[in-house]
């Protein structure tokens, strides 16, 4: 009896400019992957877990990519990515098409079998996402100074949360930083001036994605 050809589970895919990291402004190849074990409370992409999903074979999600020129980078995302154990050959696969592999993740799975190549892209969930208690830390040793972290803050709560953390991290992490502001609650200018104040080597970041296309919230 044949076996199933590996699959996944997709919301979408699409080619569009990184919209976050330090990648932002640059075509991208995006894979969203379905399913989340996160409910935060600013999610943008509940679509991502309330509906299942399409199940497309691992070789089509390849051949996909290899069509578009080599140097466009392709981003796994989701959801949460991790959450599928076909990730990992996925991921295999597109760097031996000589990709750059991005992966975002919320950073409560463990890192462990991303392959080192991989530019990992990992959510530290603050108190006001109500998913802090969810984060593994020992993903912070598993982290490589090519990696990057990104904290989405709520509120000056969730500020100084995230400046604490980062304080407290031994050893600190030698990689870029992103603090990104839930526009709804926070004013990216309250932010900036908090940042300047504290004279933290971190970045803000806000979304281009939601600036370049407000009404849009899929294949963006």
């Amino acid at each position: 009896m044949k076996s199933e050809a590996p699959a996944l589970l997709v919301t979408e895919t699409f080619y569009s400019l990184q919209g976050e990291s330090s990648w932002a402004g640059h075509p991208c190849f995006f894979i969203r992957l379905a399913g989340c074990n996160l409910r935060c409370a600013y999610c943008d992409a509940r679509y991502t877990y309330e509906e299942p999903g399409v199940s497309r074979p691992l070789a089509e999600l390849l051949a996909e990519a290899a069509a578009l020129p080599s140097s466009i980078p392709v981003e796994i995302t989701g959801g949460e990515p991790l959450l599928q154990g076909n990730v990992y050959p996925l991921m295999n696969g597109l760097l031996e098409q000589g990709r750059t592999v991005l992966l975002e993740t919320n950073g409560s799975l463990s890192l462990a079998r991303v392959p080192a190549e991989v530019i990992c892209v990992m959510d530290v969930k603050c108190p006001g996402s109500g998913m802090a208690d969810h984060f593994d830390p020992a993903n912070l040793g598993r982290l490589t100074p090519r990696d990057e972290i990104k904290f989405v803050l709520s509120n000056r709560a969730d500020y100084e949360w995230a400046r604490d953390f980062l304080r407290q991290s031994q050893p600190p992490f030698g990689g870029l930083i992103h603090f990104s502001p839930v526009i709804a609650t926070l004013p990216p200018a309250d932010l900036a001036a908090w940042i300047i104040a504290d004279r933290l080597p971190i970045r803000l970041q806000l979304q281009l994605h939601t600036l370049l296309w407000p009404d849009r919230r899929r294949g963006c």
